[in-house]
Order: structure tokens, then C-alpha cells, then sequence
């Protein structure tokens, strides 16, 4: 092995062997584990929240083929229908080429293009991680295979009667001019105005006052409400007034949506271009009246003075006009909600248009008839109810019983040209025919009594999210019978993020039910979302974006910074970003490597809750590995030339190591089994740092040391050094893949372990070791005593290399038991010389007691008592200012009531350390003076 750990020198190197030599792929032996990715955009980039994500599926992956599991992680991306649109315009435009002067055959055909060219950066980058994904088996949510389980599935749901299209609603971007999901929409408080506008009583006899923030739309109003209860306008209920700037009377109607202690109590009523409106307005029967153009713009149903303006444009127009005919009551700066396109930033129009829905909400018989069999909705709600998908944690599970106990019906048709082509045809009538097939949408018209054409096919396509429900199931190829359907199908786990348990987990158990048969997964691990250090949401305009292969490879403060302003608009955000960045990262970020990143993320992988990424931990796990290396490094050299043939003979160091390995091993499997990746990544880390590194190999020094040592003891030592490491390794695997691959590789033969590679190794069982409870008593009784050795040479202020003298206080039991450890006891807690003293007789010492047994340190020719006390007197006082400006600091409401509140828990943190370290200096300050007399 090399001197020094270099995680570039194996990383790459180690993943294309295992990749090109097959191991991901299944073995078709033991019982079946499946894993599918969330399939990633095949536009994006490795983001913290990938990296996160497929750290955990790939350490339960791991583990499970270590276990002897047939193993599937099944892998592939989404064409993410609005976003590769939108990379393949851009690149059209500059180079001066609307997309509708190519046309859409043509168009596609650029698209498919650029997926082969630049469609794979992310996948790449999934290799960088370690993901050990079936590649050979790799799905693109537009290849042939997931279009026919796309078409077969729009088909079969509108046969159902569960597909329909419909005039609703729907969230607008005007730039894309489409309709989007709610996932798609980020909705900001942003600061706007209030109007408060006249409407005249159409018998002259007064006017009704209604508030809006969007004053354009009230070219489409229908009504005035009011509530029915409220005593100001009752009389008035049933009367019309006349619509400001428009040539015509709307009425006033009573409804308990209004909230009689908002503003005046009356709302103006936009069935058009509002969602409660809209619903207000199918309960009254009233006109549905869209005064908007799919780009935002008025259109011929507004009044002539407005057509054609922009929207905002208009709205200028529209209040200039209101307070020309002083029917402008007032304007009131107001804080409101703002939707955004979260592609465009374009602001969202609630827009009425022809949609394809999937209805979510009635409730049928297999045959489409109405009544009987449960609405789609219903099997996946009680799929989680019954337990037969468990979320974890489990208080998801209310949140998803909620969304589908208030669903709505499923707009699923998108106004672009990259995507799944809704299956129908349109007659001369407007008829829509749909099937799998342009021939057999013909026969079934025909057979009808009409005709279509081929180029009459609708010019929608499917939301994204239509074929992703389809995951689980279609990538093991349904709707054909295949025997990878049969095997893997239902899935074991997925791991998913909070933020699409509605957008995606459940569409898939929707789906999953009726079309495969069964729940598309057992359980759903939910994790939360990876933040920076201090909490904050990671943004570009926040400038504190982490790239996962910048932790890995290491980047510099320049390329950093670019990286942190590419594209940022405002020239003085660029700048306060640049300087948070040159001061955060002085040097840029060192390359950590991919095994510390990974246990990074397991370390804060706690169930529910939200990461606080801190880099600190990367430079504290890549130490780790360092250690695990350096401490092969020394085995290895250890075992070097030498036989282990032959007896061996084991002390107690030996039994208590294998029995701390067994318990870590169970500890372990118990966190896998629990999901409890935190624990996983703990264990791990005290096992290797303080049992392996810290403690065993310092017990085994002296017998390997030894030139006179037993052999049969001797090579008792070099096989149990060998024998846990392995075990180590394989154990660790899941977690670091790269480094112990690297490691296992020189291990195993010596251990006697035969494998091409530690990922095809067994999975240990904590059975397989002898647990020696006396062996681990004793030992941990010789800790006990090495660590009170070594605190009171801390408190003394002694170096930790300074040889001391030891006594020690006990009964004839305690003499007989350390007998055997004393040789170890010399050597570990680096003692001068060893005695034992009755406690009557001791000389003036520091004391700790180990149970029975008193531990003392002879202070004479050791301490200057005198001049220790004046030491810790400085460091009291030093401490003593601290506690007093942490005091005054939380003292001040100004810090306290404004601060973040982790910024403030943090302060309180500290002073309650500092109040600890107080006590400890004041205690040995006054054992000091004791002595000094």
C-alpha cells in the first residue's frame, strides 16, 4: 500500500472495474432486493440533494447484495419534458432559430440529438459517487419501452372512464405557455398594492367597494359576492352592478367563501382567472369569462381600449382609467403571495383552457360506470393505512393521508413539443378517438360513423410526472410479462425526498395498484432536504451552493467564486457573494474524496429532519479514512513475510476486540433494519477510531514488539489484526466502497478470504464471534484505569509523553486481577514506574478511583503546585470574561428577539460549556492550593 491515502489515485480506477467486470447487475441467486432511482432529470447536474439521496440508496444496496440478496438497483433518468424544452430553445435561438420555424418533427429531432450529445452529465456524475446501479439496464423515460406502458396506461384509464378532457383551470406560465404543476410553481411574498374599486349599484343608488391586487382581471368578472349572513349587504343580494370600464351588469350573489371581516366584505368574482373563484362560480352557475392570451396579453373579450396591452401594461391602463371616472376609492401598499414559474420566474396566471385530466375523485366500476369500486384514489390510501407501505419516520403518513383525502383531478396535459403525445385523434367534429394506435383510433371512429386523419392527432403531451408514476413498474418492463416484473416487482424501498410524496410517491402507488398489480414498494424512507452549515436553504442567490464533485476532487477560491456568480443579474449581489465566499473558503475547498462525503451525509442522515451540510465533518471523515488506512498500512506490514500456520494462541485483547466487532456488527444490521443511517455511520466510526486503531493496536504492539514473545501468541495477535480488519472492511463497505475495496483487495489473501471483490464479500453475522465476557470486563476495567491515568496527567498539565510514576490502591482481588495487564498498563498510559501503597500510607497525590481501586499520581518532583495554581488562576479569569460578554450578549433583546434562532441556541451552547470548564478549572485550582499548603 501506498504511504499515503490518495482517494483520486483509486476512486475512478476502482469503479470502472467493477462497472466493466458486471458486479452491479444481479446475481439471480437469494431472495430479491430492488431498489428504482428517482430518476433525475436528464438536463441536471449532481446536486447535494442527489448526492445525498444516492448515498443512502447505494449503502442499502450494498448491504443487501453483501447479504446475499439478489439485488436490482434499477437506474435510468427522466426527460423532463419543460427543461430539456427549454436547454434545446436556448441553443436554437442563439443561434437565431425559432423552435416553430423548424417545426416539431424537426424540433424532436434536435432534442433526441442533444440527449445523446450532453444528456448523460449526470449519470457520469452518479459513477463519481459510487452509485452501483445496473447500468446494463439503464431507462430513459422516452424510450420505446416506457412509451408503450405510457400509451397502454393513458388508454386504459380513459376506457375507464378516468381520463377526460375538460375546460379548468390550470396554473399558466406565460412565457412557457403551458400549463405547469404546483411543484413547478415557487410562490414568495412580494411587496405589491391593494386597489380598492367602486362598482355601481346598477339603480344608481350607491356602489359596492371590492379590494384587488390584480385590477386587470376585473374585465372578466362575473359577480359580486358577499356572505349570505352578513347584515351590511343582505338587502342587496340578487341586485346587479355595473362592471367598471366594461358594457355590462354582473350580479350580486351570497356565498360563504367571502370573509365578511376582510377588507369591505365583497369580492369581486373571476371564475377565469382565479382557483376559488373558479369554484365559486361553478356553484353559482356563473359565465366563465378568459380575457387573456396564452402569452398574457388581453384579448378580443375585453373591451377595445385594452386589447392586445401585456397584462401589466393594462393594469396601468385599467387604474388610470378607474381614477378618471373616480371609481378609484384608494390604493394601500399590501404584502401578497406572488406564483412563479420556477423555470421562467414569470408570474403564474390561474388560465382557463382545454386540458386532459386523470379524475382523481369519482368514483367507478371496472366497466367506467359510475358507483360501485372505490375512486383510484381510495387503494392508495389504504395501501399505507393497512400497513402494507410503511412511510419512515411515520408521521409522513398523515401528510400523505391528508393530500389524497383533498385531492383534485390530475391536469396531465402539457402545451409543448418534447414528451409523451397524447394517444388521440380528433374528427371534423371535434371528437376526440383514443387508442394506442392512430389505426385503431380510425377503426373505432369508423366503426362510429366518422373519420380522422393522421395529422389530426392531439398536439398536447403528457406531464412528466404521468410516466414517472409509472417507474417502479414500466423499467422492469409492463406492460409486457417479464420475467424482471415477476422477480422484482414489488420494489423493497424508496428513498425520496418530503417535497414530492404527493407529486410522485403517490401516483406511483395510484398506478401501481391497478395496472401492476400490487404496491410499486414496501416501505418509503423520506429524508429531508441537505442544507448549509447555518440552515439555510441552498439557492444561486444565496451564494451558498455546494457542488458534490468540488468536496470530491477539491476546487479553487477563483473557479469557486465564478461558480457561486455565473448568471446573477445584479452586480451587487455578485459582489457580497464573492466576498462571503473568499472569506468562507480562503483556499477554495480541498478534495475531500467520495468515501468522506459519503460519511458525511450517513453521519447526519437522521430520520425527518433537515441536513446542516458542514464541510468540518468532510475534513473530520477524511481523517477517518486516513486513520483506517494507516492502521492497514500497519498490518500489513506486521504480517509481512510472516506464517500464521501453526498454533495460536489469543489473550484477552484478542477475545475483547472480536467482541466488540460481533456487537458493532449487531448494532449495525439494527441500524440498516431501522433506517437509522446515523447510527450506521457512529458505530462504524467508534469501532475503527477508538477500538481498532486507538486501543487494539496499541495492546497488540507489545506482543508484536516482542522478539521473546510466544509465537503461538504471537501469531494469535498478527491473525486476529488480520481477521477483524477484514471483517471491518466488509462491514465498512456499504459506507466507504472505495478505500476499503483498496484495502480489501491486499487484506483478504492474507486473511485467507477468497473474492475478486469485497462487494460480492459475505456479509458478517455478529454470531460468528466468541464473546468472552470476562475478557471484556477485564479489558475495559484496563481502560478505565489508562484513561484515569491520563486525565489526571491532562489536569496536572503534565505532557502526554511524560513518563510518570503510578501507584495504586487495592485489595489482594484487584492485584490478582491487573497481575496479568501490568506490561500493557506501562506501556499505554506511558508510566515511569508502577506500585502498589495502602491508602493510609500513600503520599500526597491526584487521585481518581476506578471502582474500587484508587488511581494516584505522586506529585512530588512532579508539579510545582505553587505555580499551577497561579496558571489555572489565569485561566479562570479568561474564562470568567467569556461567561460575562456571553451573558451580556444574551441579555439584549436586540440580539435575542433578532438573531436566527440557531444562531441564538448556539450562543447558549456555548456559555453553558464555558460554565462547565469554570467549574473544572476552579475544582483543580482548589486541589492545587490543597497541595501547595
Amino acid at each position: 500500500m501506498d504511504k499515503t491515502y490518495d482517494p483520486k489515485a483509486i476512486e475512478q480506477r476502482w469503479y470502472q472495474h467493477w462497472e466493466s467486470a458486471g458486479h452491479f447487475k444481479p446475481s439471480g441467486q437469494g431472495e430479491p432486493y430492488c431498489i428504482v432511482i428517482p430518476p433525475p432529470n436528464v438536463t441536471g447536474s449532481l446536486h447535494m440533494g442527489h448526492a445525498f439521496n444516492n448515498t443512502v440508496m447505494d449503502l442499502l444496496i450494498r448491504h443487501a447484495r453483501m447479504s446475499g440478496r439478489d439485488t436490482l438497483w434499477q437506474v435510468g433518468t427522466d426527460h423532463a419534458g419543460i427543461a430539456t424544452q427549454m436547454v434545446v430553445e436556448r441553443q436554437l435561438a442563439a443561434q437565431g432559430q425559432p423552435r416553430h420555424d423548424l417545426g416539431r418533427e424537426a424540433f424532436l429531432d434536435r432534442v433526441w440529438q442533444w440527449k445523446a450529445e450532453s444528456g448523460g452529465t449526470i449519470t457520469r456524475q452518479l459513477r463519481r459517487l459510487g452509485a452501483s446501479c445496473d447500468w446494463s439496464r439503464e431507462r430513459f423515460t422516452m424510450d420505446a419501452g416506457l412509451s408503450a406502458a405510457v400509451t397502454e396506461t393513458f388508454v386504459r384509464l380513459h376506457e375507464q372512464g378516468l381520463i377526460y378532457r375538460g375546460k379548468r383551470l390550470v396554473n399558466w406560465d406565460p412565457v412557457l405557455q403551458t400549463a405547469i404543476s404546483d411543484l413547478e410553481v415557487v410562490s414568495e411574498e412580494e411587496r405589491g398594492h391593494l386597489w380598492h374599486i367602486r362598482y355601481p349599484l346598477a339603480d344608481g343608488s350607491g356602489h359596492l367597494t371590492v379590494a384587488t391586487t390584480r385590477p386587470e382581471t376585473l374585465l372578466g368578472d362575473s359577480a359580486v359576492a358577499v356572505h349570505p349572513d352578513d347584515a351590511r349587504y343582505r338587502h342587496l343580494i340578487g341586485n346587479t352592478v355595473r362592471l367598471p370600464l366594461c358594457d355590462r351588469e354582473i350580479s350580486v350573489i351570497a356565498d360563504e367563501y367571502v370573509d365578511p371581516s376582510f377588507g369591505t366584505g365583497c369580492v369581486k368574482i373571476t371564475p377565469a382567472h382565479d382557483f376559488n373563484d373558479f369554484a365559486v362560480g361553478e356553484r353559482h352557475g356563473l359565465p366563465k369569462i378568459n380575457v387573456m392570451t396564452p402569452d398574457a396579453r388581453i384579448n378580443d373579450e375585453a373591451p377595445a381600449a385594452y386589447r392586445g396591452l401585456d397584462r401589466y401594461e393594462a393594469r396601468k391602463r385599467i387604474v388610470a382609467d378607474l381614477e378618471a371616472a373616480d371609481l378609484l376609492d384608494s390604493v394601500k401598499d399590501h404584502t401578497l403571495v406572488v406564483p412563479r414559474g420556477d423555470r421562467t420566474g414569470a408570474v403564474v396566471e390561474p388560465y382557463l383552457t382545454d386540458q386532459w385530466y386523470v379524475d382523481l375523485t369519482r368514483e367507478v366500476q371496472p366497466d367506467g360506470r359510475p358507483g360501485g369500486m372505490a375512486a383510484i384514489t381510495r387503494p392508495a390510501l389504504d395501501a399505507v393505512r393497512s400497513g402494507r407501505i410503511r412511510l419512515i419516520p411515520d408521521n409522513w403518513e398523515k401528510t400523505y393521508a391528508q393530500w389524497l383525502e383533498n385531492i383534485q383531478d390530475w391536469c396531465i396535459s402539457r402545451q409543448i413539443w418534447w414528451g409523451h403525445r397524447i394517444p388521440a385523434w380528433y374528427d371534423a367534429a371535434g371528437r376526440a378517438w383514443v387508442a394506442s394506435t392512430f389505426e385503431e383510433a380510425q377503426t373505432r371512429a369508423r366503426a362510429a360513423g366518422s373519420d380522422i386523419a393522421p395529422d389530426s392527432q392531439d398536439t398536447d403531451v403528457l406531464d412528466t410526472w404521468f410516466s414517472s408514476a409509472l417507474w417502479p413498474f414500466s423499467t422492469l418492463g409492463w406492460p409486457e410479462q417479464t420475467p424482471e416484473l415477476a422477480r422484482y416487482y414489488p420494489t423493497d424501498v424508496l428513498v425520496t425526498g418530503f417535497d414530492i410524496i404527493f407529486f410522485w410517491v403517490a401516483r406511483m402507488v395510484m398506478m401501481g395498484l391497478p395496472f401492476a398489480g400490487d404496491v410499486p414498494f414496501r416501505t418509503v424512507y423520506v429524508h429531508g432536504l441537505v442544507r448549509d452549515h447555518e440552515g439555510q436553504k441552498m439557492s444561486k442567490s444565496k451564494g451558498n451552493v455546494l457542488d458534490p464533485l468540488d468536496i470530491i476532487d477539491g476546487v479553487d477560491v477563483e473557479t469557486l467564486v465564478g461558480k457561486r456568480t455565473a448568471g446573477l443579474m445584479q452586480p451587487q449581489m455578485a459582489k457580497k457573494i464573492e466576498q462571503a465566499t473568499r472569506k468562507q473558503f480562503p483556499q477554495g475547498i480541498p478534495a475531500y474524496g467520495t468515501d468522506a462525503l459519503r460519511f458525511t451525509f450517513a453521519s447526519q442522515a437522521t430520520l425527518g429532519r433537515d441536513i446542516k451540510f458542514d464541510l468540518a465533518r468532510c475534513e473530520g471523515y477524511r481523517n477517518f479514512c486516513t486513520k483506517l488506512w494507516n492502521a492497514a498500512r500497519f498490518v500489513l506490514m506486521n504480517t509481512d513475510g510472516v506464517s500464521l500456520d501453526g498454533e495460536r494462541r489469543v489473550g484477552p485483547a484478542e477475545r475483547w476486540i472480536e467482541a466488540r466487532l460481533a456487537a458493532t456488527v449487531a448494532d449495525i444490521d439494527q441500524a440498516i433494519a431501522d433506517y437509522r443511517l446515523d447510527y450506521v455511520a457512529s458505530a462504524l466510526y467508534q469501532f475503527v477510531w477508538e477500538d481498532y486503531c486507538d486501543w487494539y493496536i496499541e495492546l497488540a504492539k507489545p506482543v508484536l514488539n516482542d522478539a521473546a514473545a510466544d509465537p503461538a501468541l504471537a501469531r494469535g495477535v498478527r491473525h486476529t489484526l488480520l481477521r477483524v480488519l477484514e471483517t471491518l472492511l466488509r462491514v465498512a463497505h456499504p459506507l466507504i466502497p472505495f478505500i476499503t475495496e483498496e484495502i480489501w483487495q491486499q487484506v483478504a489473501p492474507r486473511a485467507g478470504v477468497k473474492g475478486d471483490t469485497v462487494m460480492h464479500a459475505a456479509w458478517p453475522k455478529a454470531g460468528e464471534f466468541t464473546v468472552d465476557a470476562q475478557a471484556v470486563a477485564d479489558i475495559e476495567w484496563l481502560k478505565d484505569i489508562i484513561r484515569a491515568v491520563r486525565n489526571l496527567r491532562a489536569e496536572l498539565n503534565l505532557p502526554p509523553g511524560q513518563p510518570v510514576p503510578l501507584l495504586l490502591s487495592g485489595d489482594a482481588a484487584a492485584r490478582a486481577r491487573l497481575a496479568p495487564h501490568e506490561g500493557l498498563l506501562q506501556r499505554l498510559a506511558r508510566l515511569a514506574s508502577l506500585g502498589w501503597v495502602d491508602a493510609a500510607d500513600a503520599p500526597q497525590a491526584a487521585v481518581a478511583l476506578v471502582g474500587e481501586l484508587a488511581v494516584r499520581l505522586p506529585l512530588a518532583g512532579l508539579v510545582d503546585a505553587a505555580a499551577e495554581v497561579e496558571r489555572l488562576g489565569k485561566e479562570i479569569a479568561k474564562l470568567e470574561q467569556l461567561i460575562t460578554r456571553a451573558e451580556a450578549k444574551l441579555a439584549n433583546p436586540a440580539f435575542v428577539d433578532k438573531a436566527p434562532a440557531d444562531v441564538v441556541a448556539t450562543e447558549r451552547a456555548r456559555l453553558a460549556e464555558f460554565a462547565d470548564q469554570l467549574g473544572t478549572l476552579r475544582a483543580q485550582r482548589e486541589r492545587m492550593a490543597a497541595l501547595a499548603g
